[in-house]
């Protein structure tokens, strides 16, 4: 079992159905089932149930029952190491949307939040802590000698599982626990926690190249044959792990380049014109413009807020003896609600509230709401990429999110 550790993604809402069966909440921290859950069960039953009835055949069909048991445990176990993520992260203040048990064992999915590397590690290593303690409880009540029969194989695999998890999570790669351990280390030490994410996430690939090697490629250069389950277990977590590591890096990348996100380098000029305009007042601003390029025109509603953008193409189509009399709303189209922000907006900020809007254009504005630019979605997006440049980019910005906002 891994856990992803969601981290700092903005909120979504609440658990729904789409996401999987709701089980209620612990501390107030939804918890949620996925439906990917019943896959792992199966397998666990599928591939465990055998085994149980081979090694103990008085068990029988008994055997089948066990191994859901152990799934059971398991969710259980995971369940645990997702709230001790949460608890701890509520001593820093830090929102927790919700806990989802999923194929792949669960994630805790925090909204935004800011941190420093020592908060970081604390509330990564929590989960693995837990484990440790439910291993350690386990192998205390073993000790007792009281457990016989399927009370006694069940509580060995929930000390053997919980010290698997805890010891798994502790491997030093994103996207396992251990890798925040990395990532911490790196950010202290270069005070780019983007640095140390790409590190981490590196740091998962190179785990992900060790199983294989272990599990696979070892035991055919020793001339033997690979168990088939622990060939099929390996690709599977590896392939998760190589995404996750390859997903963190990817979005360290991105979050390097956020500081290039400003709403007023990246805006294109545009003017604001009230929607009772008419066509030939856009034409107007054509002619008058000094470079010969007519800004963008947006249209301001009656309280003065942007509403709607020109479109230049079907405004030159106007015969200039109708441009007059043809209102301007007749050749423009709406923008999104809401779809303005100020000049001043830049960074991590502005590219989330831009991601809760509807549309590609978005006007923007002064402190006195005077219309002064347009930004489009493409134009955000190869800032963030840095396949390509677009809009002014007459002034720059030096500023940078260092804290942790992931």
């Amino acid at each position: 079992m891994t856990d992803t550790g969601t981290r700092g993604r903005p909120g979504k809402g609440p658990a729904t159905r789409k996401d999987g069966i709701p089980l209620g909440r612990i501390a107030g921290i939804p918890v949620v089932l996925a439906y990917s859950w019943f896959i792992i069960a199966a397998f666990t039953v599928i591939v465990y149930g055998p085994v149980l009835q081979r090694n103990d055949p008085g068990l029988g069909l008994t055997a089948y029952f066990v191994a859901f048991a152990y799934a059971v445990l398991l969710l259980i176990s995971v369940l645990v190491h997702e709230l001790a993520h949460a608890l701890t992260a509520k001593v820093y203040h830090w929102p927790t949307e919700k806990i989802v048990l999923n194929l792949w064992g669960g994630h805790t999915q925090f909204e935004s939040f800011t941190a420093s590397p020592g908060r970081s590690v604390l509330v990564a290593m929590a989960g693995p802590a837990a484990n440790f303690v439910l291993a350690g409880g386990g192998w205390l009540l073993l000790s007792t000698g009281t457990l016989s029969g399927v009370a006694d194989i069940l509580a060995n695999i929930f000390v053997w599982a919980n010290l698997l998890i805890g010891i798994f999570n502790v491997l030093p790669g994103l996207p396992l626990d251990g890798g925040r351990l990395v990532e911490s280390a790196v950010w202290k030490a270069t005070g780019s926690q983007e640095k140390g994410t790409i590190a981490a996430g590196w740091g998962g690939r190179i785990i992900v190249i060790a199983l294989a090697l272990w599990f696979v490629v070892l035991p055919l250069l020793s001339g033997g044959r690979p168990d088939i389950s622990f060939t099929l277990i390996t690709a599977l977590v590896g392939s998760f792990l190589w995404m996750g590591a390859t997903a963190s890096i990817q979005q360290a990348r991105l979050r390097s380049r956020l500081h290039l996100v400003d709403a007023a380098a990246l805006a294109e000029p545009a003017v604001g014109l009230p929607e009772t305009a008419t066509v030939a007042d856009v034409l107007a601003l054509s002619r008058d413009s000094a470079t010969g390029a007519a800004p963008a025109v947006v249209l301001c509603g009656r309280d003065g807020r942007p509403v709607a953008l020109v479109d230049s193409g079907a405004a030159a189509t106007v015969p200039a003896s109708a441009a007059a009399m043809t209102p301007v709303t007749a050749v423009s189209y709406a923008l999104g609600a809401g779809a303005y922000v100020p000049e001043w907006s830049r960074g991590q900020e502005l590219v989330q509230y831009l991601a809760q809007l509807e549309g590609q254009e978005y006007a923007v504005v002064d402190r006195d709401g005077t219309v002064t630019g347009l930004l489009r979605q493409s134009t955000v997006l190869k800032a963030i990429t840095g396949r390509g440049t677009a809009g002014r980019g007459q002034r720059s910005t030096t500023h940078q999110n260092q804290g942790q906002n992931r």
